[in-house]
C-alpha cells in the first residue's frame, strides 16, 4: 500500500433542475479521499432539519458522466449545456425521493483532475486497504 496522499475537495454550486419551475441554488461539497480510492462523496448542504445529505458513488461514473450519459439504478450521469455554458446532470434517486441537479462541468473537470493527480487512474488498488475492509466486511457484532 503507498503512502495516502491528502483528500482532495471542493465546493460546488449546483442547480437543483426543478420541473416547470427555476432552478434552485443548492451548495454542495465534493471529496475524493483515497482511503476510499474508487469514490467521490457529494455533501449537499440542505439547510434543513437534517443539514446536510450525503452521496457516495464511484469517481469513474463521475468521470465518464463528463462526456456521455453513464449510470443505472440510483446515480446517474451526462454532459448537457444550462445557461448557454457546459454543465453537467447528475441524477440520484433513492426511496425517498429523485433530485436533478446541474454542475459546471469547467467545476467537476477541475475537481476531477485534482483527484487524479492524487491518485492516477490504475493506481486505486494501491491505495486500499485490504486487511482494514476484509476486517470490517467480515466483523460479527456482539450483538449479533
Amino acid at each position: 500500500m503507498s503512502p495516502r496522499p491528502a483528500a482532495v475537495t471542493a465546493d460546488l454550486e449546483l442547480r437543483l433542475v426543478v420541473p416547470g419551475g427555476t432552478a434552485l441554488p443548492v451548495l454542495a461539497s465534493i471529496t475524493y479521499d483515497a482511503a476510499d480510492p474508487f469514490a467521490v462523496q457529494v455533501t449537499f448542504h440542505t439547510g434543513g432539519e437534517r443539514g446536510t445529505v450525503e452521496w457516495r458513488f464511484a469517481r469513474q461514473l463521475l468521470t465518464d458522466g463528463v462526456t456521455r450519459l453513464v449510470g443505472e439504478g440510483d446515480v446517474k450521469v451526462w454532459p448537457t449545456r444550462s445557461q448557454g455554458a457546459a454543465a453537467v446532470c447528475l441524477s440520484l434517486s433513492s426511496p425517498s425521493g429523485e433530485a436533478l441537479f446541474e454542475a459546471a462541468l469547467t467545476d467537476l473537470v477541475e475537481f476531477l483532475t485534482r483527484s487524479y493527480a492524487a491518485v492516477p487512474t490504475g493506481s486505486e488498488a494501491q491505495y486500499l486497504d485490504v486487511d482494514a475492509a476484509l476486517a470490517l466486511l467480515l466483523w460479527d457484532s456482539p450483538d449479533a
